[in-house]
């Protein structure tokens, strides 16, 4: 029997929804998680959440053993994974406050071990589609139920961090139209369409990136404020996940998104 049917990713703020938790340490072949694993129930249903960056924070985005975390999941049981963030907003009409749906992302990063197939089979994901549509679905209607202000779409540029944008990058991606800016999400997001694993995130802008082209007034992310802008909307956060939980179909219904059947055309 597994362990758990659904994975959270996040920081130490969420311990609190977990019912009668217990922490396990693990280890994958690809050595350890960031940290110890909590087990625990949400309204009935086997939940495992592990903080990303470590319970003291001590993993930067680009030291974070995303194959070991994902991993471990995946041994756990785990067939569906939400990954909610921090994000930075590069449109106007997507202000700090407010939630993001990412359906697409574009990876600038580099060096990150973002495979779990490096041979001899040869293995070609697609990524066409990298999240999945319906705990998608399910993560825009019951923000939008809530009275979250949530859209339900965006593209996620990831940057390697760990410093922020300059001016000059920061316009570069906003004029491609892109939505959102962060350091996480890749390689984590095709990290679990690698294992099968259903994949949402959930991208809570904290601010404006490096300012905001043509209003002056918008200062540049600091580190400071987008702790300040995660913390306080922490709570709307774990609404967010406690409604979402009970309406993710059972581990026992047979999955009909793209995710469950990833390698079936990925390999000759």
């Amino acid at each position: 029997m597994s362990e758990a049917e659904i994975g959270i990713f996040g920081g130490s703020g969420f311990y609190s929804f977990l019912e009668d938790f217990r922490e396990i340490t693990m280890e994958t072949p690809y050595g350890a998680p960031s940290d110890r694993i909590a087990l625990g129930t949400v309204q009935g249903r086997k939940v495992a959440f592990l903080p990303r960056h470590g319970k003291n924070h001590q993993y930067p985005p680009h030291r974070v053993n995303y194959r070991a975390n994902l991993w471990a999941f995946k041994q756990l049981g785990v067939t569906r994974v939400i990954g909610p963030c921090a994000a930075g907003s590069l449109q106007p009409h997507i202000r700090p406050g407010d939630f993001v749906i990412s359906d697409q992302f574009v990876n600038r990063t580099w060096g990150r071990a973002d495979t779990f197939y490096e041979g001899p089979i040869t293995t070609h994901i697609s990524a066409a589609d990298p999240y999945c549509p319906v705990l998608r679905q399910i993560a825009y209607e019951t923000a939008r139920d809530l009275g979250i202000p949530v859209h339900p779409k965006g593209t996620v540029v990831v940057v390697q961090g760990p410093r922020f944008s300059t001016r000059a990058e920061s316009r570069e991606f906003s004029g491609h139209g892109w939505e959102v800016i962060n350091m996480t999400q890749y390689p984590e997001v095709i990290l679990a369409r690698e294992l099968e694993m259903c994949y949402v995130n959930i991208a809570l802008i904290t601010d404006y990136d490096a300012g905001l082209e043509g209003h002056p007034d918008v200062a540049p992310v600091t580190h400071e404020a987008v702790l300040q802008a995660f913390e306080a909307n922490n709570e709307r956060l774990r609404q967010l996940l406690l409604a979402m939980i009970p309406r993710i179909p059972p581990a026992a219904e047979e999955r009909t998104c793209p995710c469950a059947s990833a390698l079936k055309a990925a390999r000759g």
